[in-house]
């Protein structure tokens, strides 16, 4: 399923780099975990209007994942979560537990591919926003679908292949349109944000990112389920391992080939080894080209930790060397 890996690494990746460990990170948003059920309707309006995100964060310290992957999200429904004073307990807890944040910026609600100009518009002042909001924290990563739900729901449509085309490259010129904004009014160095590879051709992102400069972020699963195109994983990892930022960890089935291929939608976001990832052979790969950014598991701490379980089963020499066994004894 793809070709060799190999790559010259420039942000997060060193090709000199001879440490075999990997950095495990989480995505904070836990949402089985925001809510406690059966809380009554008064207590719940005042405890997501004082939410605060330090205790979830210091709990997924505590289980030893670094970086914590925040998302900006949240302050759709708890409007305090990125407030100044929560901010600064999130840079507080980073100096006392030694840990780093990526910072995952807005996309429910966001089109920053959008042709519609006022929507655009709107899009890039959140990010912008949710930047500035956060740049106290000295994220590492910030990551950004740079291409909305609007652009993904034409990317998967079938249609003839100039008119679909012709809208890639719509939507493509808006997202670049919507970079240059974001990178000029925040003056954030342009490899420090990662494009995601998402529900939109994977050539297109990659272009994108080479002509602004900017990072990509690998989400594993999406590529395997096919959210990026008919590509295989490691051909994507190939092509955009000079400029790979981040990593999104988490299995799928493959989206297979020809005239079997499909998307499957619905059926990533699995722990390791529930679908088809080659573990071993990404992490050989990841290792192999000097990549030393952020591998963010997008799942649950459970399946998280069980999916470090299946690393230390097959690679563990990529766990920290301070990452014992009891970090993982929940898993099993």
């Amino acid at each position: 399923m793809g070709a060799a890996c190999d790559g010259q690494g420039r942000f997060g990746t060193d090709p000199g780099n001879t440490e075999a460990s990997m950095r495990f990170g989480i995505t904070q948003m836990q949402l089985e975990g925001l809510v406690t059920s059966g809380m009554e309707p008064e207590a719940m309006l005042a405890y997501v209007a004082g939410y605060d995100p330090v205790g979830g964060a210091r709990e997924l310290a505590a289980q030893g994942f670094d970086p914590i992957e925040l998302g900006v999200d949240l302050s759709l429904f708890f409007p305090r979560a990125f407030a100044p004073e929560a901010v600064e307990r999130l840079r507080v807890l980073s100096r006392e537990q030694g840990i780093g944040y990526t910072v995952h910026l807005p996309m429910w609600s966001v089109e920053p591919s959008s042709p519609l100009q006022p929507v655009r518009i709107g899009s890039v002042r959140a990010v912008v926003d949710a930047i500035k909001a956060t740049a106290p924290l000295e994220p590492e990563v910030y990551v950004l679908h740079a291409m909305g739900s609007l652009a993904a729901e034409f990317a998967r449509r079938r249609l003839p292949q100039v008119p679909y085309t012709l809208l890639m490259r719509i939507f493509q010129e808006q997202a670049r349109q919507s970079l240059e904004t974001i990178l000029a009014e925040t003056g954030l160095p342009s490899r420090r944000l990662a494009i995601e590879t998402i529900e939109f051709p994977f050539e297109l992102v990659l272009e994108l990112a080479e002509e602004m400069d900017v990072s990509i972020c690998l989400d594993v699963g999406h590529v395997l389920a096919g959210f990026a195109g008919p590509i295989s994983l490691f051909e994507a990892l190939d092509a955009c391992l000079p400029r790979l930022g981040e990593i999104h960890l988490h299995d799928a089935p493959w989206q297979g080939e020809g005239a079997g291929r499909r998307l499957r939608h619905g059926e990533d976001h699995r722990p390791l080894g529930a679908g088809d990832l080659d573990v071993g052979r990404l992490l050989d790969c990841l290792t192999g080209g000097g990549f030393n950014g952020p591998v963010v598991f997008e799942l649950t701490v459970q399946e998280a930790l069980a999916s470090l379980e299946h690393i230390r089963a097959i690679r563990p020499d990529v766990l920290p060397a301070d990452w014992s066994t009891a970090n993982t004894r929940a898993a099993s």
